[in-house]
């Protein structure tokens, strides 16, 4: 095979990986790794001809197509930051590829397939727990739009999509090679076969579920606010957040009435870090006018974001993440306020920190570099952050789980909330920073897999959209528009129902790392009884 056909492979599946981020079915990842699955059977027929590091640079070239197709918008805020993410993630996801392609090498065919898939997954889950997390484009992501195919998702999660894609992959590929090499048609019943129930089962079982799923009536009457301010014109002083205020007011005014339980604002709706100080809120004007707002309505309770700080009275009572300014020491948040019936708040801290932008990673090995951090939105520096996640109480008992931005696309965390008695998922966000790209729609798409896993009804505000409501089921209600001023108000019901998935997490990926560290193990034996 000349070098130029196997270029045109490896841009092959970048491009055919990239269509369900862009707006095509998800079923599209089906066949999308067939070409490179091609180029990793011609360097196994040809090993003795070519080294294994051959398949990782096709495997790069594809995944980097991949991965700058898909989220090529973080450029918008930051190229140094987007071009360290296309090639971070693309070495990790070529190097996984890579040691797959030597599994295969050394394997039985079947094991060395096996080795694919667990490698992949075990990448996925570290993406979710290391200090770079990133599982934007892990495979199960890609049905974020075709929900009606996913609902056993209340099971697995995302890596259930993950699997399915991979097994779906691997024996479209041994069809199809089958068919090349003119295997008699017995021969090719087993992949087929397989294929097809691998398809039609996942298929019928989710049908069955979307179209038989009943929410109990349990409702809950919100109303979000989209305020439409532009993070790369807006200013920072006192005087803008109060203008913001206002304008949170009367949108939210406009549509709140003596039925609405909670009124919903988006993430950092106040900017002033220090005249939000959580040991000095009484003296804090906006905290009072939003309080005095709430408490026109006799049901009503209200949840916006804030960029917050704490100061710590001395060195000792500081958090590891905390700043100093002198003999100063203080924490800064990205947090979500809770203004309840009462008047009294609740807080919680964002734990899931965006990478470079709230947070240093490898702080233990880096924090000589202290607070630079990559400014493309939200609340920058190194943030401080709660170790886990804490639900909102309201008045009647409910409780609510306020999920920050990029909290939303990590499922296993997003089952802690519920975990601890959540029946209703709120998220807050800003999604302006990626201006009008399919990032801010990806992300929407990301919310609906979290109720789909979890069943609890979403209420989503964003502060340029898109925000909207999502049922148990995963379907959207109300989406704004993008870039508009906005309120809406809807009815969604709360749920107290736990699901397998809640209970046992990302069980798939967790098994997958322990098989992948033996047969790591495996190929390192063999490698050195060979040496």
């Amino acid at each position: 095979m000349k070098r130029i056909h196997r270029i045109l492979l490896s841009i092959f599946t970048g491009v055919l990986l990239s269509l369900a981020w862009l707006g095509f079915p998800g079923w599209t990842l089906f066949f999308a790794f067939l070409p490179l699955l091609y180029l990793d059977h011609f360097f196994v027929e040809k090993k003795k001809e070519y080294r294994s590091v051959s398949f990782w640079g096709h495997a790069f070239l594809a995944v980097l197509i991949w991965n700058v197709s898909t989220t090529f918008w973080v450029a918008n805020a930051t190229l140094a930051g987007a071009l360290m993410a296309f090639m971070v993630n693309s070495f990790a996801m070529s190097t996984v590829l890579w040691l797959a392609h030597i599994a295969r090498r050394n394997f039985r065919t079947n094991l060395g397939y096996f080795a694919l898939i667990v490698f992949w997954i075990s990448l996925e889950y570290i993406h979710y727990h290391w200090d770079i997390e990133w599982p934007w484009l892990h495979l199960g992501n890609g049905f974020a739009n075709n929900i009606k195919m996913v609902q056993w998702y209340e099971f697995t999660g995302v890596f259930g999509g993950t699997l399915w894609v991979l097994l779906m992959n691997i024996l479209l590929f041994k069809i199809a090679l089958n068919f090349q090499i003119k295997l008699p048609i017995k021969n090719a019943i087993y992949p087929i076969s397989a294929f097809a129930i691998l398809l039609i089962v996942p298929l019928s079982i989710s049908f069955s579920m979307y179209f038989s799923y009943v929410e109990k009536d349990n409702p809950k009457n919100i109303v979000l606010v989209q305020p439409n301010i532009d993070p790369y014109s807006e200013e920072y002083s006192i005087a803008a957040d109060n203008k913001k205020m206002n304008k949170l007011i009367n949108l939210a005014s406009a549509i709140t009435d003596d039925e609405t339980d909670f009124i919903i604002a988006p993430e950092t709706v106040f900017e002033q870090r220090r005249y939000w100080n959580e040991n000095e809120l009484e003296k804090n004007h906006q905290y009072r006018q939003m309080s005095n707002f709430v408490q026109k309505y006799p049901k009503a309770e209200l949840i916006f974001g804030v960029a917050s700080s704490k100061i710590y009275p001395d060195k000792e009572s500081a958090t590891a993440t905390a700043r100093t300014q002198g003999e100063l020491f203080y924490d800064v948040f990205n947090a979500a306020f809770f203004i309840g019936r009462d008047g009294e708040n609740q807080i919680y801290h964002k734990s899931k920190l965006v990478v470079g932008v709230e947070k240093m990673p490898f702080m233990k090995y880096l924090g000589f570099i202290g607070d630079v951090v990559i400014d493309i939105g939200g609340t920058t520096g190194s943030c401080g952050r709660q170790e886990e996640p804490s639900n909102f109480i309201s008045k009647d008992g409910t409780q609510v789980a306020p999920v920050i931005c990029y909290e939303s696309i990590f499922g296993e965390y997003v089952t802690g909330y519920v975990q601890k008695g959540a029946e209703l998922i709120f998220i807050i966000t800003n999604d302006g920073w990626w201006k009008n790209t399919p990032g801010y729609k990806q992300h929407m798409s990301f919310a609906r897999l979290r109720a789909i896993e979890t069943r609890r009804s979403i209420a989503r505000s964003a502060n340029t959209g898109i925000s909207c409501f999502i049922n148990q089921r995963g379907d959207i209600s109300q989406p704004t528009g993008w870039w508009v001023d906005a309120a809406i108000k809807g009815t969604i019901n709360a749920n107290d129902k736990i699901t397998f998935y809640v209970k046992y997490g990302d069980f798939i990926a967790r098994i997958s790392l322990f098989v992948s560290v033996l047969l790591l193990l495996n190929l390192a034996v063999r490698r050195f009884t060979k040496r």
